[in-house]
């Protein structure tokens, strides 16, 4: 029997239920069918949550919200739901059986949105890498090559979502971890503004407010919808980003004006190179931009090429790993060594643990001047900066992971991906990764927009556009639902 859901974006299968035109039950099996066929090619989906999505498609108190009755995945790495296995990628707490014993703020709202969650996705150990190959559960494969890697850390959500196992997953986003496994896997992923999407109850924040939630979709309504369900400060909550005007789904259509967009393809002289087909992506969106009648200058901040960024980022996160470790220790009851995680872990958190509280905290004003340094460019007067997502192309699986002999290795060689992503992460500023290239050898390759702090709203509205002018629903990878 053919599946007439795997095509559909998420506002389509919310529509079929609200229509009497399908249920929660057939929509939830049909997701499930496709998650055995496809995961033992791709390895996405880590911990399946089959019978309780189905219960749930069958429960009367399932939620009456936007989404009511359309399966998605959990990225296992953030947001915890009650009952349910969470590893965050680590071997230790696989091994341990970790059961979350509470949900956060998010799943709530995931919940009460009317999602039902089918099961929890891949990630790299605690989240730094660009790629999801962790020893707990093994690679997560790119469907569209699956000698490739699908990239991190919301590689198993990325690869799920584009091979059609389900129509959306949820993402988080501390240095390129949604946009980057949107560029790799053909999807749009919009990481909002700082304070957009609570991370309670169990943080204010991560990585000094680098880190934000959201969800890697095939369209830009859904985009912004879920973002319409998730959004909003909880009690606590040390940032809030400024309310929208109105919905953010109903920026969708609405015309963007003609706007002043700044291109940058190039990185500074130490970070090296970047790939000929990245470049190419972005400059073929600038004359897409321009054809649509924007405003397309050569401009970016200036203090983007600022040489201490990349040092001062490298302690925010070595800090924050020396914390998850410590963290965990006290949850297991145990301290955890060098063999309970794995090495580039290990080698982060010693790191971290060498970082002084004075330098911490000079770190985090130098990378509070930074924000203001590069917030500037906007306030002159450009609505958008384009770049490529990432410098490299999808990588091989394996080149990214590193040896016990050479800990570092796959995190320094992660750095061409993430360049152009984890500026804007310590601006707290809104960004998306856009599938509007492929290569010569079939491969996505996504342009990133960036817009000044709190307006989503600008980039719904181009993204939008953009996805009209050239659309990108109808490309399927190779390994795909059919």
């Amino acid at each position: 029997m053919p599946d007439t859901f795997a095509d559909l974006d998420a506002t389509a299968q919310a529509e079929l239920i609200r229509r009497r035109a399908a249920t929660p039950l057939e929509l939830v099996d049909a997701a499930i069918a496709r998650i055995e066929k496809l995961n033992p090619q791709l390895n996405a989906v880590i911990i399946p949550l089959f019978e309780k999505a189905r219960a749930a498609a069958l429960s009367k108190t399932l939620s009456d919200g936007p989404f009511r009755g359309v399966p998605m995945l959990i990225k296992d790495l953030f947001c915890q739901t009650v009952g349910d296995p969470y590893h965050a990628g680590m071997r230790l707490l696989r091994q341990r059986s970790w059961i979350a014993d509470h949900d956060t703020y998010l799943a709530t709202k995931f919940r009460e949105a009317g999602f039902i969650c089918v099961g929890r996705t891949n990630v790299p150990e605690l989240g730094p890498l660009p790629t999801t190959e962790p020893q707990s559960y093994g690679a997560t494969h790119n469907p569209w090559d699956t000698t490739r890697s699908p990239g991190g850390s919301s590689g198993g959500s990325g690869a799920a979502v584009a091979s059609r196992m389900v129509p959306v997953a949820h993402g988080n986003d501390g240095g390129g971890s949604i946009r980057i496994p949107s560029s790799l896997n053909g999807l749009f992923g919009l990481k909002p503004s700082r304070g957009r999407v609570s991370l309670g109850p169990d943080f204010g924040e991560s990585w000094g407010g680098a880190v934000i939630e959201h969800v890697l979709t095939r369209s830009v309504r859904d985009s912004a919808a879920i973002l319409d369900a998730v959004c909003g400060s909880m009690p606590g909550d040390p940032y809030f980003a400024p309310p929208p005007i109105r919905p953010f789904q109903f920026e969708v259509g609405v015309d963007p004006g003609r706007l002043r967009v700044g291109v940058l393809t190039r990185l500074p002289t130490e970070l090296g190179p970047v790939d000929a087909d990245c470049a190419a992506a972005a400059n073929d969106a600038a004359k897409l931009l321009e054809s649509l009648g924007h405003d397309i200058e050569e401009s970016f901040p200036s203090a983007l090429f600022d040489p201490e960024f990349q040092q001062r980022f490298g302690t925010m996160v070595t800090s924050w790993t020396a914390r998850d470790l410590a963290y965990w220790s006290d949850r297991l009851g145990m301290p955890i060594g060098p063999h309970d995680v794995e090495p580039y872990t290990w080698q982060l958190a010693e790191m971290g643990r060498a970082v002084s509280v004075v330098e911490y905290i000079a770190t985090d004003v130098w990378l509070k001047s930074y924000t203001r340094r590069v917030a500037e460019w906007w306030a002159d007067g450009f609505d958008l900066l384009l770049t490529p997502t990432a410098a490299a192309r999808p990588p091989k699986l394996g080149e990214l992971v590193s040896p016990p002999e050479d800990p570092m290795r796959g995190f320094l060689r992660s750095i061409p991906l993430v360049a152009f992503t984890a500026p804007f992460n310590v601006t707290g500023q809104p960004a998306a990764s856009l599938p509007l290239y492929w290569n010569d050898d079939g491969l996505p390759i996504g342009v990133q927009l960036v817009a000044a702090y709190g307006r989503e709203d600008v980039l719904v509205r181009v993204a939008a556009q953009l996805e009209n002018a050239r659309p990108w629903k109808d490309r399927r990878p190779r390994v795909c639902a059919s």
